[in-house]
Parts: structure tokens; sequence; C-alpha cells
């Protein structure tokens, strides 16, 4: 039988992951702010998660095993998910859409928050995975590089397309074909995180920053820049300054965006390397322009008016938190048909005005303007098209590439 072999963590990557949950979205409230994207907690379960050797996979490159159905018996679903990412009414009390989709199906919803970190929470599940059990989850919301960890383990089931139509239909276009799931034969997005520039204008004296470029030259910036201590974040929006894609960069690519960001580092240009720490910091004006995350930037702007973001006319760096349906669950089509249930135009919008983050269903913009047509025009949370055909993603990495990179980006960073 193949033996799976876990992805080493470096000590780089080690460093990477102590960054994300001290400063970076791993340290983040779900509700105000933005959560790890590349790598997770630093806890025994968590990093047992990435570094047990010798357990044997389901089966590889996402042919999970059969599993048996129990969906039409047992009218039930379990959903387990990411703090405060899912709506719910004012007394705080109930959950609208969920509440909404049982009263139409009668299918009932076991929704637990029990994801506060990837890394941590595939530590918890990945005994079961690896063993061809049942992890008592039929919809599971990860992102996107453990997404495409677990489908390429074989640890997902392929999804039914007879049971989502609206799913089909209304997925954007920005999010149909990551190289991880082309097709999205295997997931369907939560919602998208996007990278873009923020600035202060009163710290700017009112000037504008729309590139990496200008953070990474302009002397009227120096000492005064931001960028952060996510690694696909900073490279990936480097590179594409470069006219370099992140979904197909070389290692040669990758050194010359390192270099790129050396060269602003040794004449002082940029200030720090932050994490979300960076929004007191612009708030304040002691950074007055940097990388920041779509959803600080709508937090922000609730307060200072003097905050403003842009979108590089290169490109900006998208990532996403996706839902799988785990191999052994027992109610597949029941998950299947939650998922799209939040593809329907008025759930959608319910949820995106609950969240605040990046919808990836395509044409709620109508629906979400009855709620509140303030975020309906916010394209942090619904990109118009001229935004999404800018939006790129960072390409999935292997084991060794991870290491590498990761070592090179924390001698730049200092870490």
């Amino acid at each position: 039988m193949e033996q799976y072999e876990p992805d080493r963590l470096s000590a780089a990557q080690l460093a990477a992951i102590r960054r994300s949950m001290t400063s970076g979205r791993g340290a983040l409230s779900r509700r105000s702010l933005l959560r790890a994207g590349g790598v997770g907690a630093l806890t025994v379960g968590g990093l047992a998660g990435l570094t047990a050797c010798g357990i044997p996979p389901a089966k590889r490159e996402g042919q999970g095993p059969a599993s048996t159905d129990f969906s039409a018996k047992e009218k039930s679903v379990n959903f387990s998910n990411w703090t405060e990412y899912m709506d719910v009414s004012e007394d705080e009390k109930s959950r609208p859409t969920l509440e909404a989709f049982t009263k139409r199906t009668g299918i009932k919803v076991k929704y637990t928050e029990d994801i506060n970190d990837n890394v941590e929470f595939f530590g918890k599940i990945k005994p079961q995975l690896a063993a061809g059990q049942d992890t008592g989850r039929d919809l599971i919301c990860v992102t996107d590089w453990l997404a495409a960890r677990i489908i390429r383990l074989g640890w997902a089931q392929k999804l039914d397309p007879a049971n989502l139509p609206n799913a089909y239909a209304n997925l954007s276009a920005q999010f149909r074909r990551p190289d991880w799931d082309p097709g999205r034969s295997y997931s369907y997005p939560w919602t998208g995180i996007s990278t873009v520039i923020a600035y202060n204008t009163k710290a700017t004296g009112g000037k504008k920053v729309d590139s990496v470029s200008q953070l990474l030259d302009d002397p009227a910036l120096k000492g005064r820049v931001g960028f952060l201590t996510e690694m696909r974040d900073t490279v990936g929006m480097t590179l594409l300054d470069m006219g370099k894609d992140p979904g197909t960069f070389t290692d040669a690519d990758f050194d010359a965006a390192i270099g790129r960001l050396q060269k602003a580092v040794d004449k002082k240009q940029i200030r720090r390397f932050t994490g979300n720490d960076y929004t007191s910091d612009l708030d304040k004006g002691d950074i007055a322009a940097c990388l920041a995350w779509a959803g600080d930037i709508i937090q922000l702007q609730a307060d200072n008016p003097d905050i403003q973001y842009t979108i590089p006319n290169a490109g900006y760096i998208t990532s996403t938190d996706n839902l799988l349906v785990p191999t052994k669950a027992r109610h597949k089509a029941n998950a299947e048909k939650l998922i799209d249930f939040y593809y329907e135009l008025p759930n959608a919008a319910q949820l995106a005005a609950y969240i605040n983050y990046v919808c990836p269903v395509d044409g709620v913009k109508d629906e979400l303007a009855k709620i509140d047509p303030e975020l309906a025009a916010n394209t942090l949370i619904l990109p118009d098209k001229a935004m999404a055909k800018k939006s790129r993603a960072f390409r999935s990495l292997t084991g060794d590439e991870e290491t590498a990179y990761e070592e090179k980006f924390a001698k730049l960073i200092g870490a």
C-alpha cells in the first residue's frame, strides 16, 4: 500500500506558523478582520497533523473511496466552520439562513464553530481521514492550500453536479479554475480573501498610492511603507508588479521578487513587515501605505475616512476558503444541497451582508442592495468585472518549494 509521505516542516515553515499566529491572519478575529491563509496554529495537535509519518491515504489524486450515503434516510448534515463565519439574528439566538434551509428541505444542520486554524483542524481530522473513517463531519470549510492537500491525498469526495445547479451556474468566473481543483470537482468557495494596497491620505499628503513599484521606490514614502509577513501575499503582489503570473512563476521569478524586495529593505524604503498590526500604524499614519487585507480596510474605513485602497493595474492576490465533503461522510447529498443553498442569490446576499468577505456568487448585487446598498457597491465584497479580471491566485507549492521559499522569505524579513 502506498504510504502517505507528509510535507515536513522546516525551521522556516515553523517560523511562518509562529508569525501567522502572533501577528498574521491567524491571529485575527473572524468577525472583524481576516484570518490565517497559508499556515496556522503552532499546536501539538496541529503540528502532528502535518508531520506524522507512515499513514496510508485512502487513495491518491482526489479519488476518495466510495462511501455509503445515508442522506435519504437521515435528514441531517454536520457542518464544521470557522467562528463568526455565518449570519446570526440580531438577538444572536438563531442563524436565519440555516433555519431557512431546514424549513425548506427538512434537513437539520448541526453547525459547529470548531475551526480556529487550518493546521490545528487538519490535525484533528487527519487520523480518521487517513484510516478511511468518518470524521463525524459532512461539510468542512478550509483555506485553499489545505483544501488542495486534502484533495491530493484522496480525502475529499467528488461532488455531484446534479445536486449543485445553483453553485455551478452562479460561481464567479474568477473562482472557477484553481490549479488544485480545476472545474471545482471537489470544492466550492465559501468566501474570497483579497490582498490590496491601502494608504492614509493624511500621511501621503493626499497622494494616491496604486502600485507595488510605488511602495518600493517612491522617495516620498521612504521609511513609511509596510509589507506583509505572509509570503504568498507579499511575494505574489511583487511578482505581479514585475509582470509575472503568481500562478505559473518559476524559481528564478521567485528569486527575482525576493531580490526586488531586498533592495527596498536595504535602502530602508520598507518600514517593516507586519501581520495584522499594520492596521494601527496605518490608522495613525505611522505607515503611509502598505499591502493590506480587504476585510481590514472595510473595518478601518468605517472609522477613518483617510483610509483608502487601490487595486494595482498589475493585479492582486486572492485566496479562498472552501467547502469540502470529507471521505466517508454519511450525508454527502445533504451537504451538497446545503452548498447549493448558499449559491442561491438571496441566501448568498444575506451571508455576505453579515460576514463582509468577498462573495464568490455571481449576480448577487441586486439582492445585497436590498439589504445594504453601501455593501452592494463595495468592490471589496463584490468585485466588479474589471476588478475580478485582475484577481490572481498564488500557485500550489510542493513541499520542497515551500521549504525553500519560506527560508528565503524568512531571511528577507529577518524572521
